[in-house]
């Protein structure tokens, strides 16, 4: 017998199956409001379920559509959990209707990576909290990488300490700090916590994307929000994709950490709004 055809042909017989998978599937979505469409993609370990409130102002003049990324929420997982596999998820959910996509942190780089792929389908691109290039490199302002690989670490030894802790610095330095923290994880724990794949392919993709390329070739209007207390994304950030993409719009808001549509909702919404208002879609 060969060994090695019966290998390979079992090989390609999963890798077919798997794109079969993918072909078929669907993404868990919640719809707020009517209007000009705008898709929300939350962050790494959260669920659609952390827009809910903001989602609802936002409805006051769009239609809104949060989508659980797979693995998180209500979604199924995938697996390899790829930038290529979400997008083709994404595909799947979501059809073909142009909209404006607003991505937060993984999810930034998540819509930033759908618009690079699918750019007649998005109208315009908001990217709040997020990095083309999430690890620090000699010319780009990030986060060591040396963080995320103790966060992939820490998350094998004990994934729920890792997550309290992920929540506890998106809102580190803030203010209101302790009411912030426990309406995050009041909206987070309303689902079970993601599945493990979905969790070390999300930090994969965190510390191996680089679409620094992708944000200078952008040829819808973009923009992207950062507060001056992430402890996350340094706010430098913004000057440097500026750099890239010249027509970026940045906004910088003071005293946000990693998570502005909670601590800052009245500003965020604005944004999003006159950002709204000059999309044709």
């Amino acid at each position: 017998m060969d060994y090695q055809r019966l290998s390979d042909r079992t090989f390609s017989t999963t890798i077919s199956l798997v794109k079969i998978l993918l072909t078929h599937l669907k993404l868990h979505l919640q719809i707020f409001g009517s209007g000009k469409p705008i898709v929300l993609i939350h962050g790494w370990a959260m669920h659609s379920g952390i827009w809910r409130a903001f989602a609802q102002r936002l409805a006051q003049q769009h239609r809104v559509i949060c989508v659980d990324l797979p693995g998180h929420g209500l979604s199924p997982v995938i697996e390899p959990f790829t930038l290529d596999s979400i997008s083709q998820a994404l595909d799947n959910t979501l059809g073909d209707e142009p909209a404006v996509w607003l991505g937060w942190s993984l999810g930034a780089t998540v819509a930033l990576d759908y618009a690079r792929s699918h750019p007649e389908r998005v109208k315009g691109l908001l990217l709040m909290c997020g990095n083309p290039c999430f690890t620090q490199q000699a010319d780009w302002p990030a986060m060591p990488s040396k963080v995320l690989a103790q966060f992939a670490e820490q998350l094998h030894a004990n994934s729920h300490a890792t997550l309290v802790r992920f929540l506890a610095l998106q809102v580190f330095d803030l203010d209101n700090y302790k009411t912030l923290l426990a309406e995050l994880k009041a909206a987070v724990m309303e689902c079970p916590a993601p599945d493990p794949v979905a969790l070390d392919g999300g930090l994969a993709i965190l510390k191996q994307a680089d679409l620094r390329q992708a944000l200078s070739a952008l040829p819808m209007p973009a923009a992207a929000l950062f507060g001056t207390r992430d402890a996350l994304v340094p706010v430098a950030v913004g000057e440097a994709m500026r750099q890239l993409l010249p027509a970026l719009h940045v906004q910088v808001l003071e005293k946000a950490g990693h998570i502005p549509f909670l601590s800052h909702p009245d500003a965020v919404q604005a944004i999003i709004n006159d950002f709204m208002d000059k999309q044709s879609c």
